[in-house]
């Protein structure tokens, strides 16, 4: 069977594979390297968007497809019968962590301030200090999966108190239903977003959400950009009531002359938490455990249900 991967590095990375597997690069949909029969399993470019998706009704024999992001969101329906989508739970869990992590610390302590002092060459003690702090703040993790776990234990050592949603609640872990946020965002000084973009999370970052949160709190997002409606955002940020930190924006790329990009209580990065350099080793060898089963006909990981 024929496997098709984006990256010439992902050659060397999958190490040995079964008996009877080629492994050809496909970089770009849009320029194949073969025949398309016999290909079996695919995994498109990384952060490919719908676009890539039309290349899914030219692949006669495909079985799966390996996604290398955590959501599914461009793909879910998507995908013809018969064909399995799995996504990549696990692998973006340190890069990601690492950027909720990171993006927190510098809104509470205020280093983006520092930055544009530095940058205009000023000692800006008197004007900047004291800071906030991170040390018994209250942070609420909206998504309590496998990211959510990640970040819990990166900030544990900080000396915060957490709150923990999902879709479905489970009381023995002490994770509560989505369906409880109102009674939930007042009391987080921290609230992380780390959902996957389906139809019941799409705007769910709405005005009733952000009016709900306290005066001074920190919103955090780290899903996908249309998890929270963008106008409701402009609006409540340009109070000066709240600060964000967002790696995600709806429209994406953000343009340059969208209103988020002025807000001094806003700190944005271009969609880059998973985009670290240990992402192919990880996401390889999740693509070559899951070639190995499916030459094996043993069950697929990852299995993308209901857009999750």
């Amino acid at each position: 069977m024929k496997v098709w991967i984006p990256h010439p590095a992902g050659r060397a990375l999958l190490g040995e594979l079964p008996p009877g597997v080629t492994v050809e690069v496909a970089e770009d949909p849009s320029r194949l390297p073969s025949e398309v029969a016999g290909v079996r399993f695919w995994v498109p470019p990384f952060l490919s968007g719908v676009d890539a998706t039309d290349l899914l009704g030219r692949l006669p024999d495909l079985r799966v497809v390996q996604l290398l992001s955590a959501g599914a969101d461009a793909w879910a329906g998507r995908v013809p019968p018969g064909v399995t989508l799995c996504d990549a739970r696990g692998v973006h869990d340190v890069g990601t962590a690492e950027w909720v992590v990171a993006a927190i610390l510098s809104q509470v302590r205020g280093f983006p301030a520092f930055a544009l002092a530095q940058s205009r060459r000023e000692w800006a003690y008197d004007r900047l200090c004291p800071t906030d702090e991170l040390a018994g703040k209250r942070v609420l993790i909206v998504g309590a999966g496998s990211i959510g776990a990640a970040v819990r234990a990166r900030l544990a050592p900080f000396g915060v108190t957490f709150t923990l949603v999902a879709r479905t609640p489970r009381p023995a872990e002490g994770v509560h239903g989505v369906d409880e946020l109102p009674a939930l965002l007042p009391g987080a000084d921290v609230v992380v977003v780390l959902v996957p973009l389906t139809d019941a999370t799409r705007g769910l970052v709405d005005e009733k959400f952000l009016a709900a949160m306290p005066d001074g709190a920190l919103l955090v997002n780290a899903a996908r950009g249309p998890v929270a409606r963008t106008d409701a955002l402009v609006a409540e940020l340009a109070t000066g009531r709240l600060r964000a930190a967002l790696d995600v924006t709806d429209p994406e790329p953000l343009p340059a002359d969208h209103p988020l990009w002025e807000l001094p209580n806003v700190l944005l990065t271009p969609h880059v938490a998973g985009s670290v350099r240990g992402l192919l080793p990880r996401a390889y060898r999740l693509v070559a455990e899951q070639v190995r089963r499916f030459a094996a006909g043993e069950p697929l990981v990852n299995a993308v249900s209901d857009g999750y």
